[in-house]
């Protein structure tokens, strides 16, 4: 499974997604972890209620897209013990592409 078919697979049951605008790409399970994002300012969030889960899926990989090369995925899920992450795509896992590069 490449990671877009994962992205999607948490988009289908996401309350939000949200984007630092540098390299954290948070799905965000719940609205608790939603409600939390927002709290820590990230203005680029984007709700199941404002887009489908393929948008937010094609949104992620946008974001993924214009991220830093310390760019990452991770799902995020409020639990009893405390927040229960899941990393999609870690730290350089994809590698960028060489934007110097000739054909």
């Amino acid at each position: 499974m490449d990671y877009k078919d994962k992205v999607r697979s948490f988009t289908d049951l996401a309350d939000s997604i949200a984007w630092d605008t540098c390299h954290k790409i948070y799905i965000l399970m719940d609205k608790s972890q939603t409600d939390q994002m927002r709290g820590y300012g990230y203005e680029t969030l984007h709700t199941s209620t404002e887009m489908s889960s393929k948008e937010m899926a094609d949104t992620i990989q946008k974001w993924f897209e214009q991220s830093c090369s310390l760019r990452f995925i991770s799902a995020v899920a409020s639990s009893s013990e405390g927040d229960k992450f899941s990393d999609i795509v870690g730290q350089f896992e994809i590698e960028m592409e060489d934007e110097d590069e000739e054909d």
